[in-house]
């Protein structure tokens, strides 16, 4: 079982020296103006991560409608047209470029009709997987929060029928347990049968915590450090997922506090 983080918690150079694994959150990573990349940032990245040995992720670009998030790089996975799967195809070439092995890919929104938003989904991930099995790399699709009832794959099974539905080796379920905390409002029993429904098809992890209830602020999303909200944290070890466990966090103070949390788990050593 392995440790990450988000290279939005902090700069790579710092991050890699504390965890054994980094997700490149290609959003804010300062590689595209507009949408356009720019491979010499692409090739500064490469040439930082080049002095760790560690195991890499990739987080591609996704729809958020907040100030912080890059216009410019917003794709609704329900409703794709040809610049944005040119921008998703980027994310897994440079999975290839950084030597990830999963990209994480955020589901659509519900818009008018959620079926056929939901129908629209699948056929775009299709089209995406073929592209991740051309490369040779893996999707994560993952779990959004039930406090942000606007995003399709709130709900476990939704997130499993899509993935099913796809029907392609290169795709499967980043289980984000932050998002599962708040889609079951907090109750360890219903974020137990959360995780035992998605269980067989997890190929990643992101790890953060939050109060299980809905906030003004990020719909209570708060990406806590691991063990400082309510999330029941023994989920991971009955998950028993044996790879990446990448902590979503906002800053290297809650990547230390995190990482002790999980440490104590027992089951990262």
């Amino acid at each position: 079982m392995i440790i990450g983080a988000s290279s939005f918690a902090s700069p790579l150079e710092q991050l890699i020296d504390e965890v054994d694994s980094v997700e490149l959150y290609i959003p804010k990573m300062g590689i595209y103006e507009g949408r356009e990349l720019q491979h010499d940032r692409v090739k500064a990245v490469t040439d930082i991560l080049s002095t760790s040995c560690g195991l890499t992720s990739v987080h591609a670009p996704y729809y958020a409608d907040v100030n912080t998030y890059p216009k410019a790089l917003c794709v609704d996975t329900a409703n794709m047209k040809g610049p944005d799967f040119k921008l998703i195809e980027e994310s897994i070439e440079m999975a290839v470029i950084f030597q990830s092995k999963v990209v994480v890919i955020h589901p659509g929104l519900v818009g008018n009709k959620r079926n056929k938003s939901l129908t629209r989904m699948v056929d775009n991930l299709q089209q995406l997987s073929k592209m991740a099995g051309d490369h040779g790399v893996m999707l994560g699709l993952e779990n959004k929060e039930g406090t942000a009832p606007e995003n399709l794959c709130c709900d476990a099974m939704e997130l499993v029928r899509a993935v099913e539905q796809v029907n392609s080796d290169n795709l499967g379920v980043t289980f984000d347990v932050g998002h599962a905390n708040l889609t079951s409002g907090g109750d360890p029993d219903q974020i137990s049968e959360f995780m035992e429904t998605v269980q067989d098809w997890v190929v990643h992890v992101h790890v953060h915590d939050n109060m299980g209830v809905w906030t003004s602020e990020y719909a209570g999303d708060m990406h806590l450090a691991p063990g400082t909200g309510s999330v029941d944290m023994s989920i991971i070890e009955r998950l028993g997922f044996s790879g990446i466990h990448n902590m979503e966090v906002f800053s290297m103070d809650d990547v230390i506090i995190g990482k002790k949390r999980l440490l104590a788990l027992n089951i990262f050593k």
